[in-house]
C-alpha cells in the first residue's frame, strides 16, 4: 500500500513463494484488493492451474473485471465465506489460500469512504457499500456502553469511556456522520498520545473493525480454510495489527497441536488425535527496504502453515 490512493501490494514475492505454489494447482486469494497477489499467482500458474479470488468491496471486483484470465474467477464475497465463494465457483478443495487482511490504500484514500479522518467525508465506513450499517447510523443509535466497549477492545484505547461520553452527548445537538466531527470529538476527548500519532487513529480503526466485523470475518474464516485444504496445502495469512495476529497464531497453533486428552486412556498411538496443521517457519515481516518504500507495510506480519 501507499498513501497515494495506488494500491502496493505488502510481501507480494514473500507471500506467493510461501504457498509452495504447483503449476497445475488450484488456488484462493480470499482479500483480491487490486489484484497484487492474484496477479503473481497466476504468472505461476500452468494452463490447467485455477485461482478463485474474492472480495466484498464492490471497488475491489469492479478492478478485477480487467483481469481477463480463463484460469481466474473473482466472487463478490467477505472472506468470512470462504467456503460458499469456493462452492460458487466449482472448487471443492485447493492446493493454498491467502488472506492479506485489512484496508486496502484505495479505501483509505478515497475520502467518500470516510475510513480515514485526514478528509472530512461522510462516516461511512463500510468495505462492502452494497449492504450493513454505516459508522455513523451505528454511532446515531449505540449507547455509551457499547460505544466504550468497541473502542476499547478493538482501539485499545484507554479513553474509550470519555470518547463514548462525548459522543452520545453531542449528537442530541447534531449528528456525528462525517469523519472530520466524530475525529474531532476523539481529539477534544483524548488527553495524551504517543508522539506522532493522531489521537483519533485508535478511534477510527475500532470503529471500521466493528462496522466490518473483521475480527469476526477472520475467526469464521480460517476453520473453512483448513477444511477447504488439501494435505500439504498452504494457509498463508497476512495481518496488520495485533487482534488480527493474535487470532492466526492462535488458531495456528491450536491447530498444530493434537487436541489433550486425559491421562490413562487405553488408547494405541495410532489412535491418537492428529495434529491438523505444521507451521512452516517463523513470522515473517517486511524488509527495511519494503518499509522504507512503503511505509503502511510497517506493520505486516505473515505466518504460514501446511495442511497434514
Amino acid at each position: 500500500m501507499t498513501g497515494s490512493g495506488t494500491h502496493v501490494t505488502v510481501l507480494l514475492d514473500e507471500a506467493v513463494e510461501a504457498l509452495a505454489m504447483k503449476a497445475d494447482g488450484t488456488y484462493i486469494d480470499a482479500t483480491f484488493g487490486r489484484g497484487g497477489h492474484s496477479r503473481n499467482i497466476l504468472s505461476y500458474l500452468g494452463p490447467s492451474g485455477r485461482l478463485v479470488a474474492l472480495d466484498r468491496d464492490p471497488a475491489a471486483i469492479a478492478a478485477g473485471q480487467a483481469l481477463d484470465d480463463l484460469r481466474f474467477s473473482l466472487v463478490h464475497r467477505a472472506f468470512g465465506e470462504l467456503r460458499g465463494a469456493a462452492d460458487e465457483s466449482g472448487v471443492s478443495a485447493v492446493d493454498g489460500i491467502l488472506f492479506d487482511i485489512g484496508v486496502s490504500s484505495p479505501q483509505i484514500d478515497e475520502a467518500a469512504r470516510g475510513f480515514s479522518f485526514r478528509h472530512d467525508a461522510p462516516l461511512d465506513m463500510r468495505m462492502d457499500t452494497t449492504r450493513g450499517e454505516t459508522a455513523a447510523e451505528w454511532l446515531a443509535r449505540a449507547e455509551v456502553g457499547e460505544i466504550t466497549e468497541v473502542i476499547k477492545n478493538y482501539g485499545e484505547e484507554r479513553f474509550a469511556f470519555q470518547i463514548a461520553k462525548k459522543v452520545v452527548a453531542a449528537r442530541s445537538e447534531q449528528p456525528v456522520d462525517t469523519t472530520g466531527r466524530f475525529a474531532a470529538l476523539v481529539r477534544e476527548a483524548v488527553r495524551t498520545r504517543e508522539p506522532g500519532q493522531d489521537p483519533a487513529t485508535r478511534s477510527f480503526q475500532a470503529l471500521r473493525i466493528h462496522i466490518n466485523q473483521e475480527l469476526r470475518q477472520l475467526e469464521v474464516a480460517l476453520p473453512q480454510a483448513l477444511e477447504l485444504l488439501k494435505p500439504g496445502g498452504r494457509l498463508v495469512v497476512i495481518s496488520f495489527h495485533s487482534l488480527e495476529d493474535r487470532i492466526v497464531k492462535q488458531f495456528m497453533r491450536k491447530a498444530a497441536n493434537a487436541d489433550a486428552l486425559p491421562k490413562n486412556l487405553p488408547l494405541r498411538a495410532d489412535q491418537l488425535p492428529k495434529p491438523k496443521l505444521r507451521l512452516v517457519g517463523k513470522a515473517i515481516r517486511p524488509s527495511e527496504a519494503e518499509v522504507a518504500a512503503n511505509a503502511r507495510a510497517r506493520s505486516a506480519v505473515m505466518r504460514v502453515a501446511e495442511k497434514l
